[in-house]
């Protein structure tokens, strides 16, 4: 029986990572120590690790998280936007827009190269509808 599956993202900067994730992204941290950062947003988790800790298999040490792309839906996207790039200073990499294939989003960059885009589901236009399973789209 599977009990938790969720992301540990590589990083070069553990302190500018987990500073990004418990600032602006808003998880909490659950377990800190000098390479591994436990963190929790209600019921999601999110963990952070120091690329170069000895846990990581030699041949991959020293690799970042480039190319990660983390998805947060949320229920306002208009409101993170103004929280996020507006107010809080983030540069955003893609701006808010929407897109046919039913969501409204935007795209920031956290430490290390990863993306995160910040997305509200809308109504898909009509070309994308049937690709959701079971024809329900949002």
């Amino acid at each position: 029986m599977l009990h938790s599956c969720y992301p540990v993202l590589a990083t070069a900067d553990l302190p500018a990572a987990r500073a990004f994730w418990t600032g602006p992204m808003g998880f909490e941290s659950v377990f800190d120590a000098d390479w591994y950062v436990s963190l929790r947003r209600g019921r999601f988790e999110l963990a952070l690790l120091d690329r170069d800790h000895p846990t990581i298999p030699a041949a991959y040490r020293g690799r970042s998280t480039g190319g990660m792309l983390v998805n947060m839906e949320v229920d306002d996207v208009d409101a993170e936007w103004d929280r996020l790039v507006v107010r809080g200073g983030l540069e955003a990499l893609l701006p808010v827009r929407d897109e046919a294939f039913g969501q409204r989003h935007f795209i920031v960059a956290g430490p290390d190269g990863v993306l995160v885009d910040v997305i509200t589901e809308i109504a898909p236009s009509p070309e994308f509808a049937d690709a959701f399973a079971g024809s329900q789209a949002p």
